[in-house]
């Protein structure tokens, strides 16, 4: 069996420290975003990257991308949105039947 294993340099970059020229390759290589396409890579307890794969003919690269984590969620917790109380069900639930008709 033929050895597959390649020579190619391995780099870990962050994606505005590439020269234009790559960041461009790299865009055109995710022209819809990298969202799909991002690992999350641990570097230990608590502490973590995002990247992408890119490689070129003699490098592979793990291409960190900055995420920004939205603290919409969390103000979404404060509210009520989730609330499944009915406003005044305990009210009704605490009166007096009105009529009853169960004989019949």
């Amino acid at each position: 069996m033929p050895n597959t294993k390649t020579n190619k340099k391995r780099v870990v970059v962050k994606l505005q420290n590439m020269p234009e020229e790559l960041q461009e390759a790299v865009r055109k290589q995710y022209p819809t975003g990298f969202t799909d396409h991002m690992m999350r890579i641990d570097k230990g307890p608590g502490d973590f990257f995002y990247a992408v794969v890119f490689e070129t003919e003699d490098t592979n690269y793990l291409v960190k991308i900055d995420v920004n984590v939205d603290g919409q969620i969390e103000e979404d917790d404060e509210k009520d949105y989730y609330n499944d109380d009915i406003k005044g069900a305990d009210e009704l639930a605490d009166s007096p039947d009105e009529e009853t008709d169960d004989e019949d």
